[in-house]
């Protein structure tokens, strides 16, 4: 995944287009996953919008004190910067969303520092809940999209407004695989994107160095641009399955 100590370079056209930027939680009329009626998605992208669909998450439901012990169990880093996320969170908690959404950005931002999953777990990819990210204070770029996720519904932000998004960035003149959070205020609204690599929101617009290939939320699946696969989306499936067991487990909800 793309290292956060890079410098984005922009494509000359943009992405995320106007049929991608349908959210999670806009009406469909038919298909899987927000495809249009007619249109037909892989038998993979349908077995995995199935299976997510028995994965969806209450909004807002922290137990703190559960929080608390199981970082306090893994150690004194786990305490402190769970502790910090904690206060942050309820200093924001009355803030506007977009405020709320910059904070936590700019907390794992700050907080995590990026290690390739190689370097930091000797696999080629894993996936850490938040309270393990926070123990480890490093990750990639998965990690830092779904730690900002369960932060943000914790915060009161509704789950259907924001999607983990699977994407091709351009960096440095190659094309690297990566992942966003995309948040969408309303449901046929343009998305900010919630990044790793520039840390203030922008329109997905503003980003035209980020291809979408897919996205995912504990509700659903969506098709992305193109034909390309950001590798078998049913076996990272099984990674955020997990990810939801572990998160559960911590006291997210």
């Amino acid at each position: 995944m793309v290292d956060n100590r890079s410098t984005a370079v922009a494509p000359e056209r943009p992405v995320f287009p106007v049929t991608f930027r349908t959210s999670p939680h806009a009406p469909h009329r038919n298909g899987v996953g927000g495809a249009p009626a007619g249109r037909r998605l892989p038998a993979w992208a349908a077995a995995v919008a199935f299976v997510l669909s028995t994965l969806l998450l209450p909004s807002n439901a922290l137990d703190t004190t559960r929080l608390i012990q199981t970082a306090q169990r893994l150690g004194p880093g786990a305490a402190q910067r769970t502790q910090a996320m904690l206060d942050l969170m309820q200093a924001e908690r009355q803030a506007d969303e977009f405020d709320r959404l910059r904070a936590m950005n700019d907390f794992f931002n700050r907080s995590i520092q990026f290690e390739d999953d190689r370097e930091n777990w000797g696999v080629v990819d894993h996936w850490t809940s938040p309270i393990e990210l926070l123990n480890r204070g490093q990750g990639d770029c998965e990690d830092y999209a779904i730690a900002k996720y369960f932060s943000l519904i914790a915060m009161g932000v509704a789950p259907a407004k924001m999607r983990m998004v699977y994407v091709r960035a351009q960096v440095g003149g190659t094309i690297q695989a990566h992942m966003v959070l995309a948040y969408y205020p309303e449901p046929t609204a343009e998305p900010l994107i919630l990044d790793n690599l520039i840390s203030d929101l922008r329109p997905a617009s503003r980003r035209p160095d980020l291809a979408p290939v897919f996205s995912f939320n504990a509700e659903g699946l969506w098709q992305g641009v193109g034909s390309a696969t950001a590798g078998d989306p049913v076996a990272r499936l099984s990674k955020w399955r997990d990810v939801l067991s572990k998160a559960k487990a911590e006291g997210w909800w």
